[in-house]
Parts: structure tokens; sequence; C-alpha cells
């Protein structure tokens, strides 16, 4: 991405000017001040100091829901907004075209991305680097080596990063879950092989796209060369804009990128996958369209412990057969096993994206786990384009003896973006 200006930590210069007014007034003749009860706050009041700037980058769609759900738990003024489609009608005050000059402002503490996820690891990577923390909308992002440089971006700066799905908060509230996750997480020898087959929910035939569609002159209020970014510049069709670019594959991808995320996220919590991926991939789908989305049957991903999980869409082909669904209980194991997985801890609670940026800790949904959920769509989606099975390290983040697939790991950027 461009380079970015170097600014001064907003934490430090508050910090100087914090110890300046302390050392005037422990040189002040004492006093007494009347302060009104806001500047306090209680029970119906805020301080100011609690209440945080906000930003919404990607207006439409999702846009509003997204900023809402970063203002849970916390008082978060909307101050900037930014989208490409306000050509024209942009101040450059609160509203804006480019998200690079409203993440100049100083008095923005907490950005909310609803753009589509061609976008979505070059915003939060900027928005970042300028020590703003980001709640970003699913999927994560729109390459595997993107969620690799979004997990740096957040430990080299210190922010935090929450991915806008939630159901891993549910799951890791069930008992029977959190036994499963102990298991799963022991290291403990399985007795079996573990199976999870979700079939349905992913809308392929809704964001199948469709081909032949009509170039035409992109409307004056839309930025169509900043809309593009990333994306290679292509001529522009209406379907490229709206939920219709979740078709090309040049945005998204479909409906696995549409939906998977919210079904996988606290499944890899249950699952205790937050730090590896699936090495071997087998995919069950006709051939891809190389320019938009299409129908696919099911995709089977195994572990290197055994676990298998199988997304099925149950929209196109023959149902999956090769494996049956089936689950891990304590009792399953031997005595010893089972003494080793009673005696661990429980996990630690999931902090919402709120606690987190109270606390500076990481969220439940933070930059690593949500990489992890979404490699697993990616690698998925890269089976059914290239219509094989793929082998996957996840360590290295690479597959094994496939040049090819290993350039669809870090697809190129069209200049002047980069990561």
């Amino acid at each position: 991405m461009p380079d970015q200006p170097n600014k001064p930590e907003s934490s430090k210069s508050n910090a100087v000017s914090r110890r300046r007014f302390l050392a005037t007034t422990a040189a002040a003749p004492a006093m007494f001040h009347i302060v009104p009860a806001h500047c306090l706050g209680g029970p119906k009041h805020t301080p100011p100091s609690e209440t945080l700037g906000g930003a919404l980058i990607g207006v439409g769609g999702r846009g509003p829901g997204t900023f809402n759900t970063m203002s849970q738990g916390h008082k978060v003024v909307k101050v900037a907004q930014c989208d490409v489609k306000w050509v024209g009608s942009a101040d450059n005050k609160s509203r804006y075209t480019d998200y690079r000059r409203l993440l100049e402002r100083d008095d923005i503490d907490v950005v909310a991305i609803a753009t589509p996820p061609h976008w979505h690891a070059l915003i939060s990577i900027a928005a970042m680097q300028a020590g703003k923390d980001v709640l970003c909308e699913k999927p994560m992002t729109h390459h595997i080596s993107e969620g690799r440089a979004v997990v740096n971006a957040a430990k080299r700066y210190g922010r935090i990063w929450q991915v806008g799905t939630f159901g891993r908060f549910g799951a890791s509230r069930n008992r029977g879950n959190i036994e499963t996750h102990k298991i799963m997480r022991s290291g403990v020898k399985l007795p079996h092989e573990v199976v999870h087959i979700r079939k349905g929910g992913f809308k392929v035939k809704q964001w199948s796209g469709r081909v032949n569609q009509k170039p035409q002159d992109p409307p004056a209020s839309l930025d169509w060369d900043m809309y593009c970014g990333p994306a290679p510049y292509k001529p522009y069709q209406r379907p490229r804009v709206g939920g219709t670019h979740r078709w090309y594959w040049d945005y998204e991808g479909g409906g696995l990128c549409d939906m998977a995320q919210h079904h996988l996220d606290p499944l890899n919590w249950l699952y205790g996958k937050d730090d590896t991926s699936p090495v071997r991939i087998t995919p069950y789908a006709p051939p891809a369209h190389p320019e938009v989305t299409s129908m696919w049957g099911w995709v089977e991903l195994e572990y290197a412990d055994g676990f298998t999980l199988v997304l099925e869409s149950g929209e196109w082909g023959e149902p999956y057969s090769r494996k049956k669904s089936r689950g891990i209980k304590l009792s399953d194991l031997p005595e010893a096993d089972r003494k080793k997985v009673e005696a661990m801890p429980d996990p630690d609670p999931l902090l919402s994206f709120a606690e987190a940026v109270k606390q500076r800790k990481p969220a439940g949904g933070n930059p690593e786990a949500a990489h992890r959920t979404v490699t697993v769509i990616h690698l998925a989606n890269l089976a059914i384009r290239l219509g094989r099975p793929l082998r996957f390290d996840p360590d290295t983040e690479r597959f094994i003896g496939d040049d090819y697939a290993n350039r669809l790991i870090e697809q190129p950027m069209r200049a002047p973006w980069r990561l």
C-alpha cells in the first residue's frame, strides 16, 4: 500500500500534556474548583475520557450495522465516514472518498470497515498503523497472505482488531463445547477420527456469477478507480458494485466467502484450530469460471491430527458420503487421557471488542483466530477453482509441491497498492 505519513503517537503527546498539567497545578496555590458532573462521569454521565471517536469506511450494505456493533459496550461518537460513491458530495471534514485522508485525523480512535473484501486488509493495516483499533466485516481478507499481514500489523502497532462475526462467543460459553475444546487442545491421541460436516447455509447459487455482463460508464458519483483499488482495473459493470460484487473473484469469493466465516468461526474455536490450518483439501465441483464464482458440491479439509471438516453446499451434485459425522467425548478417552483433560483449566473467557479496547488485550475474534478461519475458506475456494486436491503446510502457509497454487496465496495487487 502507498506509504503512510509518520505521525507522533497520540499516547505520547497526551502523556506529555498530562505531565505538564500536573507540574503546573502542583506549583500553583491550592484552590477549590466546581467541576460539572458530566466531566466526572457517573450513572447518567460518560466522562469525555471514556468517549471514543469512531469512523465508518464503507457505508452501504453492512456499514451501519458494523458501526453499531463496534459501538456496543462503550460510547463511540461517529465523527467521519468514507465511501467511494461520494464523488462530488464529500467535504473532507465528515465525508470522505479516500480513507487515507480520514485516517489522518487524531480524533478517531476506532474504525469500522465494511468495504468489499478486496479492501479489508489494506484498510485494516493502514488504520492500525495510524493508531486506530479496528472492527472489520467478514470475510477477514481476500487472500491468505493478506490475513498474515493483518496479524503482523496488529502485533507491530499494538492495536485491537476484531472480525465482524461473533458466533464463537456463544459457542465458548457452552459446557459441552468447552469439554470438546479442551480435548482437541490437550494433545492426547484421539481414539477415532473426528469429523464435522457443515451442510448448507453458504448461498452458493445466490452468489454464483453471471458472465457476459455489458460494460457501462460508471456513475459520476463513483470513484471507479478507487473502488477497484488493489484489484485489476476492469470495465465498469453494474453487478461489480453492491452485493453482487460477490460474483467476482476480483473482489470476494461467492457465497462461501460471504457466509462461511459465520459458520466456521465457532467451529474453529470448538475444535481448537485457532493456530493451525488443514493439510489436505479435496474438492467436488464442476470446472470453475476464471472470472466469476460458480456452483460446487463439497470440500473435504483434513487436519494433521486427523480431524476432518466438510463443507457441503447441498446445492450441486451428489451428496458427500466419504466419511460420517462423528464427535468426541471425554468418555471416549482412556483413563489417563481423561485425567489429563480434566486437569486442564477452562479456556479464558473471550473478550468483546469493547472490553479488548479497554483492557488492551486481544479480542475474541482476534487477527490470528480470524485468519485461521478465513484460511479454511480460501483453501476450499482455491481447491474449487483449481479443480484438484491440494496439500498445505499450516506452518509456512504454502502449498506443498504446487507452484501454481502458491501463486494464488499472494495474488499481485494493482500499483501503487501493496501490503
